[in-house]
This record gives structure tokens, C-alpha cells and sequence, in this order.
């Protein structure tokens, strides 16, 4: 079965639950408030999108491409980017609500997460190497054997990661969510002084 190609087209305002986004390859394309909560876009390529303003959770994205794609105050629950396509992944995520999705195992460094909601999102087994969460809300997120080296933390909260199981060499964090870093050791710290 041939797949389509689009290039350059605009898709705004569209329900996709109730009529099916074509299967192929999109290049340079703009999904603007577009709803594909539960839409099965497997085996689908995207290259240099934009998804603004869409739902997409719980999207089915079993082999799907997401090469150089910006999501935008995009609705993601439960999301599992671990049955991506690996090759060229590539993603930034700006206003998104991501919770409960997976990362499980992905290669995604210098990945960036601005003003992100990743409530108990599993970041398990990841390379997020030189990744920034940039002013996100990280509670309940799973680190564990992550590689967070040279990641910044900074200004995101409620993250708790245990230094002894994660590659940490150079991430940054705030002096603010130094408890994040501790927790594991079960001490109270004083933060009046």
C-alpha cells in the first residue's frame, strides 16, 4: 500500500477521531488545534512539523518519526515516544501536558521541555544528556538510570532523583529543589537558613 506525501499544508480545527489522518509522510506541515486523542499514527513520518494547541493523547505512535517536530501547548497524556522510530528523533515540547507519557529507553539528548506539565512521566533508562527543563513541573516524574548529565533543572520543581542511580556529571539545579536531589537519604533540610 503506496503512503502519501504532504508538504506544506495546514491543518486546522480538524477532529481526526472522526475522520482519519492519512497514513505517510508530512514535511513542513502545521497541525493548528487539531484533535488525535487515541488516533493511531503508526508508521507515520514527521518531518519538521508543528503540532500547536493539538490533543494527541494517548495517541497509538508505534514506528512513527518525529524528525525535528515542535509540539505547542499540546494536550499529550500517556503518550508512549518509547515505540517511536529512534532514527532522527527529535522533538521540543513548549507548554505541553505530558503526563503519565513514556520515554522509556529513548536517546533523546538536548531535548527541550519549556513550561511542560510531566506529572509522572517515566524517563526510565533514558539519554536526556544536555536536555533543559525550563520552568517544568516534574512531580512524580521516574528517573532511574537516567543519563542527566549536563540536563538543566534549574527552574523546574517537584523532580526526585536518586544521585546514586543516575549519571548527574554537570546537570544543574536549583539551590531551591536541593531536597529533589536528597530525598532518598530521608533528611529534613532547613530552608529558612
Amino acid at each position: 500500500m503506496k503512503q502519501s506525501y504532504f508538504s506544506d499544508q495546514n491543518f486546522e480545527n480538524t477532529d481526526f477521531a472522526q475522520q482519519s489522518l492519512d497514513k505517510g509522510e508530512y514535511e513542513d506541515c502545521t497541525f493548528t488545534n487539531c484533535n488525535l486523542e487515541y488516533a493511531d499514527l503508526s508508521g507515520f513520518n514527521f518531518n519538521d512539523c508543528e503540532f500547536i494547541g493539538c490533543n494527541l493523547s494517548m495517541a497509538k505512535i508505534v514506528s512513527t518519526a518525529f524528525r525535528d517536530v515542535s509540539f505547542k501547548e499540546c494536550k499529550m497524556f500517556g503518550v508512549q515516544f518509547n515505540e517511536c522510530n529512534e532514527f532522527g528523533m527529535d522533538f521540543s515540547f513548549d507548554g505541553c501536558l505530558l503526563n503519565n507519557s513514556v520515554f522509556y529507553k529513548t536517546v533523546i539528548k538536548r531535548t527541550v521541555f519549556k513550561n511542560c506539565t510531566l506529572t509522572e512521566v517515566d524517563f526510565s533508562e533514558c539519554n536526556l544528556s544536555n536536555a533543559v527543563f525550563k520552568e517544568c513541573n516534574l512531580s512524580g516524574a521516574v528517573f532511574d538510570h537516567t543519563n542527566l548529565e549536563n540536563t538543566d533543572f534549574r527552574t523546574s520543581v517537584g523532580y526526585v532523583l536518586d544521585p546514586s542511580q543516575n549519571r548527574l556529571k554537570k546537570a544543574k539545579f536549583s539551590l531551591s529543589q536541593i531536597d529533589g536531589l536528597l530525598h532518598k537519604f530521608n533528611i529534613e533540610i532547613d530552608k529558612s537558613s
